[in-house]
């Protein structure tokens, strides 16, 4: 073969061979094994359903007021000679304690006035009354029949007992107004604001301060027609033993404080603007005057009220989040999805209360499922669990089988 051919051959069974050893290496090769890939459940986490006995709790807030607060008025006139120490914005004082005195004189003089007037208008009535048995006698001995009662002189005896009585009326108003020189505390309790000072004059009606009393305070608790829907609220009267438990919780220089009180009343109609009943709580001794030990609460303050409320048996305590729309919830059965309605009868900022639809140890689904189907496939964690250890009780056997044929 000329060398020339030899060129232009040489590509072609070059080529020819490359092909021909890879049909030979295709033809021998095995193919891949197909393996089926099988589609996993969804994998959910679940609850059993409790049901359970509830009392319901109802969230309200307020500020702390006095249940009795007094402006102090003068009821005469004069000076100012005296105001109590305690008698100052945050003072406290007992009931019956003299906060302030208006100078008494002129009232000590008026009443020896109206004692003296008394005097003479009792020995007048005495002299008429001894004119009146002069007269009777006088009659008896020289006329016959009935005497008139101008002879008797009845008229001036009466005259006379009018008088006494007149006098007797103003020496009582006398010693009123000497005792109104002296204005006391009607209840214990503390100074809100003071406007009385020594060597003021005042006049009847003037304000000389406000005060409140620290035996009870009172929160007003707004509550929606729903809240006293839950509530059992007292009648009036109602034995104190018997008023629902409030607790009342503050935040005190960073730390949490907490006061027990009783709910005793509501208000008895809707607020106007905002369309609420309020609730009235009541504290015992809120400023511990009493010696019973335990945190001041203020006037004033700010506090959150839990309300005990109604009880309830047999209700399912559900997180919000869980209850679908149309009061709905996901139970797993038999590894099945199912859509179950349910009775929600109150709902709070957490919870939603079933109380019809859900039964004991019913597996309530926890995960969120974004397109949820009824007979949807399912699998949980205690399936995952099961799986694993199938999976490694497999592999072990798998193991001694290897080890045995060794």
């Amino acid at each position: 073969m000329k060398k020339s051919t030899l060129k232009k051959v040489a590509p072609v069974l070059i080529i020819a061979g490359a092909i021909g050893l890879a049909v030979v290496l295709t033809s021998t090769k095995k193919p891949p094994e197909q393996k089926t890939e099988q589609r996993k459940d969804m994998l959910v986490e679940v609850k059993p359903v409790v049901q359970q006995d509830l009392t319901y709790q109802v969230w309200s807030q307020g500020s702390v007021q006095p249940r009795v607060m007094t402006t102090l008025t003068s009821e005469v006139n004069g000076v100012i000679t005296y105001v109590a120490d305690q008698f100052i914005e945050g003072g406290f004082f007992h009931k019956g304690d003299l906060l302030v005195q208006v100078e008494p004189y002129d009232y000590q003089t008026a009443v020896k006035l109206a004692e003296a007037s008394l005097a003479r208008a009792t020995a007048a009535l005495e002299e008429e009354k001894a004119r009146g048995k002069v007269a009777e006698r006088e009659w008896s001995m020289f006329s016959e029949g009935k005497a008139p009662e101008l002879g008797l002189r009845r008229p001036q005896l009466a005259q006379e007992l009018a008088n006494v009585r007149s006098a007797e009326a103003e020496l009582e108003n006398a010693r009123r107004n000497l005792i109104r020189t002296e204005i006391r505390a009607p209840y214990s309790g503390i100074v809100k604001s003071k406007a009385a000072n020594i060597g003021q004059f005042i006049s009847r009606g003037t304000q000389l301060g406000q005060i409140y009393g620290t035996q009870i305070a009172e929160v007003r608790l707004p509550l929606t027609d729903n809240d006293v829907a839950y509530l059992n609220i007292p009648a009036q009267g109602a034995d104190q033993a018997s008023l629902p438990d409030v607790e009342l919780t503050a935040e005190v220089g960073g730390v949490q404080r907490s006061w027990n009180a009783k709910l005793v009343r509501t208000e008895g109609m809707l607020d106007e603007q905002n369309r609420v009943i309020y609730a009235v709580a009541q504290i015992q001794d809120p400023y511990q005057l009493q010696g019973q030990g335990g945190d001041v609460l203020r006037f004033g303050r700010f506090v959150k009220a839990r309300i005990q409320g109604r009880a309830e048996s047999n209700l399912v305590l559900l997180d919000r989040s869980l209850l679908l729309p149309d009061h709905k919830v996901l139970i797993a059965a038999d590894n099945k999805l199912e859509i179950r309605a349910v009775t929600v009868q109150r709902m709070d900022e957490r919870y939603a209360y079933i109380s019809a639809g859900l039964a004991d140890k019913d597996q309530l689904v926890l995960t969120a499922i974004a397109n949820p189907l009824s007979g949807m496939a399912l699998r949980t964690a205690a399936d995952k669990d099961k799986a694993a250890d199938d999976a490694k009780a497999e592999t072990a056997v798998a193991a001694v089988a290897k080890q045995e044929a060794q």
